[in-house]
């Protein structure tokens, strides 16, 4: 299902947006050496319940997880790179920590994903590989637009990753989100310019470059949710929700102080 948001809508996605990066940013700043994962999940679904919005995590039961996932967040640290299901463990200086987040109010979703390092310790290598998302998501929002397709989308990830010596896995990529979180179309980390679903104004896209520092395959974790590196190396994850418009790519989940 690919739903578009007419222009009366738009005003609620951005609201949802907000939030979500609120919430982000909010735990980020909280994430310090000794930072209890399930704290975080706490404090998700405390701020999710503050604003009268609804997670879309909690109830979430897709064919890829085991069960409702149950939690408000999800919390990925070092070699685990998407869907970390939050347990009790107290985060350590240098580590690598990604938080997704997709929240619905108004009937509208926004899904948004962060990668940083814990602490003082900032390992160079995790500090790259965080930047190659961060410059692919970036790629991926210049190359949408009125008229583009999702393969322009893909190409322009892609072409970054690759750019910056990352294998690309294509199990799991960015998405439409509208009144669910999860909706056509797919949008693969890499891909051919000039294919696939072209945009249209009022589509809302969750375009989400992750990698893994030495390998592209995916283990599942013994909690059936989490997603980790086969070779135990280290992942990041970026993600932003846009909104396609006369205009180009308006993203949604900018922080605060990185909105215009």
């Amino acid at each position: 299902m690919i739903e578009i948001l007419s222009p009366t809508e738009l005003p609620r996605a951005k609201e949802t947006g907000a939030l979500v990066a609120d919430i982000l940013q909010t735990l980020k700043s909280r994430s310090t050496v000794g930072t209890n994962l399930l704290d975080l999940n706490r404090w998700a679904q405390d701020m999710t319940a503050e604003a009268g919005a609804l997670s879309c995590y909690v109830d979430y039961e897709p064919s890829f997880g085991r069960g409702p996932f149950g939690h408000y967040i999800c919390t990925s640290v070092n070699d685990a790179v998407l869907h970390g299901l939050p347990y009790d463990y107290p985060l350590a200086d240098g580590d690598l920590l990604s938080l997704d987040l997709a929240v619905s109010k108004g009937g509208v979703v926004a899904d948004s994903a962060i990668s940083f390092i814990v602490g003082d310790s900032k390992p160079s290598e995790s500090v790259a590989m965080i930047d190659a998302t961060e410059r692919a998501l970036s790629a991926g929002i210049a190359a949408a637009g009125p008229g583009a397709r999702i393969g322009d989308i893909s190409h322009a990830i892609g072409s970054v990753l690759s750019a910056a010596g990352y294998s690309i896995n294509t199990e799991f990529g960015g998405h439409g989100v509208g009144s669910t979180m999860h909706q056509d179309p797919h949008i693969s980390n890499t891909g051919r310019p000039g294919r696939g679903y072209r945009l249209r104004p009022g589509l809302l896209l969750a375009l989400e470059p992750w990698v893994m520092a030495d390998t592209a395959e995916l283990v599942t974790d013994a909690d059936g949710w989490t997603l980790r590196s086969a070779t135990g190396c280290r992942t990041a994850h970026s993600e932003h929700t846009i909104a396609i418009t006369n205009d180009g790519a308006e993203v949604l989940t900018l922080p605060k102080r990185a909105q215009p």
